[in-house]
């Protein structure tokens, strides 16, 4: 057979030349890249305007009194600096919201994911995602006005303000944040895992508690990790319904005063600019920031160690 010279003479040498440089995708690289870096210059940013302030507060406050005192106190005579009753509020009014957001916003997500036909996930789940919408105040004053009296109406010993209602308000308000992102991650879950369990026998409830939450669990605690940290750092509702007392105790029927709401309150007052009391901002949000920097760590170890990869 006639080798391709012979046939077709000779043959000019190949060569692969690189393209002309396209400038305007090195743009647009760099904008993308700006646009990545622009969450850690805003982290940084807030550490740095955090640091300062909290240094010259702990130059004149004890860290052990401050994590270890029971009486929160700054803006008295004679001032207590004990961060722990705040603490307890946060973490009281969080648990509250995590109990009702948690297990309602995973039982709407299996249902519209595994339930749910196409036409009513549709409008199910864009009319959920509604209540993401609703202003944070509204929620705020829905649970001053409405909802205890509401609990008050059915027996429950609550005062006007109280960390029970607005944790409740607050679950409520994150359930779209755990629907929402839990049933992407459902969805995510291949075909024919949950077409193999049927062909076992499996009843829908097992398929969907068995097969497929545990195949998306990354994307679900990913769901509670968020709803955990924006539970934490709300403001409005526990400023509006929770109360400003800053007190050391477990019942939720009392007020109480969380982190956030103490920096609200008082970064809108009278305190003067450079004042002990004033840098008593810097370091409660120094804590809080601290706080869900931590669990942020600990969800994102958790999530890597549990998340199901396919091909």
């Amino acid at each position: 057979m006639a080798t391709r010279e012979a046939a077709y003479g000779p043959q000019p040498g190949i060569r692969l030349r690189a393209e002309s440089r396209r400038w305007s995708e090195d743009v647009v690289k760099g904008v993308l890249a700006l646009c990545a870096l622009v969450s850690v210059a805003t982290t940084v940013g807030i550490v740095i305007a955090l640091l300062e302030p909290s240094i010259e507060f702990f130059g004149e406050v004890s860290v052990v009194d401050f994590f270890s005192g029971t009486t929160w106190a700054p803006l008295f005579v004679p001032s207590s600096f004990g961060v722990l009753p705040l603490l307890a509020g946060t973490l009281n009014v969080t648990a509250v919201a995590c109990l009702v957001a948690m297990p309602l916003g995973l039982a709407a997500a299996i249902f519209l994911s595994e339930y749910a036909r196409p036409r009513v996930r549709q409008i199910l789940k864009p009319s959920l995602e509604v209540l993401a919408g609703i202003p944070t105040v509204v929620f705020g004053f829905f649970a001053l006005t409405f909802f205890t009296p509401l609990l008050q109406d059915v027996g429950i010993d609550v005062n006007v303000f109280n960390a029970l209602s607005a944790g409740i308000v607050m679950g409520v308000m994150l359930i779209p944040t755990v629907a929402s992102i839990s049933e992407d991650a459902m969805a995510a879950v291949p075909r024919e895992l949950r077409d193999g369990a049927y062909a076992l026998g499996g009843s829908r409830l097992q398929v969907s508690t068995r097969i497929v939450v545990p195949a998306a669990i990354s994307g679900i605690v990913a769901s509670f990790v968020l709803a955990i940290s924006r539970a934490i750092g709300e403001t409005m509702i526990v400023l509006i319904a929770a109360g400003g007392i800053a007190q050391l105790t477990a019942d939720s029927r009392e007020p109480m005063q969380t982190m956030t709401a103490f920096i609200a309150a008082t970064g809108i007052g009278d305190v003067p600019t450079g004042s002990i009391e004033y840098k008593t901002i810097f370091a409660v949000g120094l804590t809080l920031f601290v706080i869900t920097l931590v669990m942020n760590v600990f969800a994102i170890r958790l999530v890597r160690k549990y998340r199901e990869i396919y091909e």
